[in-house]
């Protein structure tokens, strides 16, 4: 398993973390078993594509260990993995060898019922740009998730009220703001109830101001509802709100680090 430094934000290495919880000890200083468990992990994970006879390898042995209600972000610039690592956790493609462990099982080994019923039922997605569709309204863009899901059934409307759309349930994507429309994608992937949430550069394509109002509903719901947060980003500025960075470079996590005081939104500094 890889090793890596944990960093402060003041920079300053703090102490060696492998990914899973420290170790901790009772007074009597006896071995005391971690209580968090991993949700996720990735064990050794390889994905390659092939381009006629070249062979290109998007991600080198990767591996980590998320938490249940972790915000997590995966950073580095254009091609460095960090989509196509969250692409083969939401079950988009599959990797080339290794393991991806979702509560417990190898997701893959699915087969392609198994691996609909997944992305149908345990994971939200959240898109850059939004992938609303255009001939339904708000609500219906939300409605329709909710139906496809096996999980117990939203209201569209409270989901919409609770982002702030209370006003644009029956408008059309194109009446819409980008950052009304993201706030749409948000209440349409917390409609099926996930357990696990991905966001592909969430703000990629939104303004400053708009990016923090999306930024500061996603994580707030999240923390308030324990659903682990995974967010695909090349922003810096935004890594002080989250509880652990992957750094990802030419597919490999270059370093990890773990925040015990992740900040508010509101409270970022740009």
């Amino acid at each position: 398993m890889q090793q890596y430094m944990n960093y402060g934000y003041n920079g300053y290495p703090e102490n060696q973390y492998n990914g899973y919880p420290e170790n901790q000890y009772n007074s009597a200083n006896n071995y005391v078993e971690p209580q968090r468990k991993s949700i996720i992990q990735f064990r050794d994970v390889v994905k390659e594509y092939k381009v006629g006879e070249v062979t290109a390898r998007a991600l080198n042995s990767i591996n980590m260990d998320i938490y249940q209600g972790e915000i997590v972000l995966f950073l580095g610039t254009s091609g460095a993995g960090k989509s196509t690592a969250l692409n083969l956790l939401g079950g988009l493609d599959k990797a080339t060898s290794g393991q991806i462990i979702v509560n417990g099982k190898d997701i893959t080994k699915f087969n392609d019922k198994k691996m609909l019923n997944y992305r149908k039922n345990d994971i939200g997605f959240i898109f850059q740009f939004y992938n609303l569709i255009q001939t339904l309204s708000a609500k219906d863009n939300v409605e329709l998730v909710s139906e496809l899901t096996s999980n117990n059934k939203c209201n569209a409307e409270e989901l919409l009220k609770m982002v702030g759309l209370e006003h644009r349930i029956n408008n059309y994507p194109s009446q819409m703001s980008g950052g009304e429309q993201q706030r749409v994608s948000i209440a349409r992937a917390l409609a099926k109830k996930p357990k696990i949430l991905l966001a592909d550069e969430p703000t990629g394509a939104l303004d400053y101001n708009t990016t923090r109002q999306v930024l500061d509903l996603l994580v707030r719901i999240c923390r308030q509802d324990n659903i682990t947060l995974i967010i695909v980003t090349h922003n810096n500025f935004i890594v002080p709100i989250a509880d652990v960075v992957y750094s990802f470079r030419s597919g490999e996590i270059i370093s990890q680090y773990r925040n015990n005081n992740p900040l508010r939104v509101e409270e970022l500094e740009w």
